[in-house]
């Protein structure tokens, strides 16, 4: 007996090649509208809970180099992401322990020397107003000018010493330990651990017709980015272990705070310098009797400056970092008023990228007809 004859399926014809319809220009546009309008909304409406994530995905970003270097060793990504971040924990609670009881040490010898300073401020103020009155004549400065203005240099002094030690004192308040010190080294690790996976699904999901262009300025984007941060972190504890130790040795009373101080704002380009040197100037003039005590405290501020600009910034941010200074105070000041202590940490990616997108559109522009074509010729009269 024959076997049946099986008829395969009939597969339906192939549709007739042609143009695929494509996004138009206006739809790309409003879709990249949508997207940053969507960031932007989400920033306002979760930015009092973004904090410790954000500082936990850059935590995975600046651990990421070593992590992988551990994976290529032959170490599994969970246990480097694992041993990393327990690394990192350790180093911050060693340095709390060992630096938190002397900056109570010194808020104490702030607020005992309080009197003096406001009376060395006052002081001075008056003899600044004596010496004009001098030089200029009663009809300029009058005796109730002089009382106003020292007075209200002991009375701005008293209010400002009172708002640092408020803020030192609940500062563990102000980070929120709950949230900082244990939600972010977990989220870190997690996303220390997939970081490569992560970074592949976001590359899956960019249009394949722009793919090639959007990995360039990625690539762009995190050769400065990582420059600087990496750069910057380690010119800021260079920076703070050389003026704390330098103050210390000069004898300045709060010579280890306000060493600290300046190296961690030395992030903001000139402004922890700034900062420390006046005030560790204007403590020197109250503390110290002789000019010379007073001359070493600059010397320590001036040889700080040298040893950033010539050893410390050549060698760890050099050329790589395409972020001009302006730039990055302008981007810090405008995250922090627009997102708080959040912005400030968002300000220098998004400097970064937006510095990228523009030079990429400006090379694109001087290579385009807009800017290639030549101007009209002129016609000549008859």
């Amino acid at each position: 007996m024959n076997a049946p004859v099986v008829v395969p399926p009939r597969l339906p014809e192939p549709a007739p090649a042609g143009p695929r319809p494509g996004t138009t220009r206006m739809q790309r546009l409003a879709i990249l509208a949508a997207l940053l309008a969507g960031a932007w909304v989400s920033l306002q409406l979760f930015a009092a809970v973004l904090l410790p994530f954000v500082a936990a995905a850059g935590t995975a970003y600046f651990l990421d180099p070593p992590a992988s270097r551990l994976t290529r060793a032959g170490m599994p990504r969970s246990a480097a992401a694992l041993l990393l971040i327990v690394a990192l924990m350790a180093v911050g609670l060693l340095v709390a322990l060992l630096l938190y009881p002397l900056i109570l040490a010194q808020i104490g010898i702030l607020i005992s020397r309080l009197p003096d300073y406001v009376e060395a401020i006052r002081s001075l103020a008056t003899q600044v107003i004596t010496h004009l009155q001098q030089r200029l004549g009663p009809k300029f400065v009058d005796e109730n000018l002089r009382d106003l203005i020292a007075g209200q240099a002991g009375t701005m002094l008293s209010v400002l010493a009172t708002a640092i030690s408020r803020v030192i004192g609940s500062g563990f308040a102000l980070f929120n330990v709950l949230t900082l010190l244990l939600v972010t080294p977990v989220v870190a690790f997690y996303l220390l651990r997939d970081w490569p996976a992560l970074v592949a699904r976001i590359d899956g999901w960019l249009p394949r017709r722009y793919v090639s262009v959007l990995r360039a300025q990625a690539r762009e984007v995190d050769r400065i980015l990582s420059a600087w941060l990496r750069g910057q972190a380690l010119c800021c504890i260079v920076l703070a272990l050389f003026y704390a130790t330098g103050l210390s040795l000069a004898g300045l009373d709060l010579g280890l705070i306000v060493g600290l101080s300046a190296g961690a704002l030395s992030f903001i380009p000139y402004v922890g310098t700034i900062t420390g040197a006046v005030t560790s100037i204007g403590l020197a003039l109250v503390q110290f009797s002789s000019w010379t005590e007073v001359l070493i405290v600059v010397g320590v501020f001036i040889a700080g400056q040298t040893l950033e600009a010539y050893v410390i910034y050549p060698r760890f941010l050099g050329d790589r970092v395409e972020l001009h200074a302006v730039w990055v105070i302008f981007a810090l000041f405008a995250g922090g008023a627009a997102f708080g202590f959040l912005g400030v940490l968002l300000a220098v990616p998004a400097a970064a990228v937006i510095g990228v997108l523009c030079r990429f559109w400006l090379q694109r522009y001087l290579h385009s007809q807009l800017y290639l074509e030549p101007p009209p010729r002129e016609e000549s009269a008859p």
